[in-house]
């Protein structure tokens, strides 16, 4: 009698983690600031526009900090951004 082996298939989710200058490829997300519930508009730094205008650096929510100067459409969104984002309930840009 013949022998039947069993066939199991696994699936691995793999971590994708940008290696060693794949962040200046990506685009990153930037918080500008925020409204506390009955406040006023609190600064968490540069914003995008004032980084591009004065060439002040903005940080990223993953903690890259830069200088902007490309166009963040070009680029994919970074991992580290997006998870952090979609954390904290934001639309996510480039989901």
């Amino acid at each position: 009698m013949p022998t039947r082996e069993a066939s199991v298939e696994t699936t691995r989710r793999l971590e994708v983690t940008p290696e060693e200058g794949e962040h200046d490829r990506m685009a990153h997300i930037v918080l500008e600031g925020f409204v506390p519930e009955g406040g006023e508009f609190v600064s968490a730094g540069p914003s995008v526009v004032e980084g591009i205008v004065n060439g002040t650096p903005v940080r990223a929510l993953c903690g890259k900090t830069w200088v902007p100067n490309r166009d963040p459409k070009r680029y994919p969104v970074c991992p580290t951004c997006k998870e952090i984002a979609s954390q904290m309930g934001w639309n996510v840009p480039g989901s």
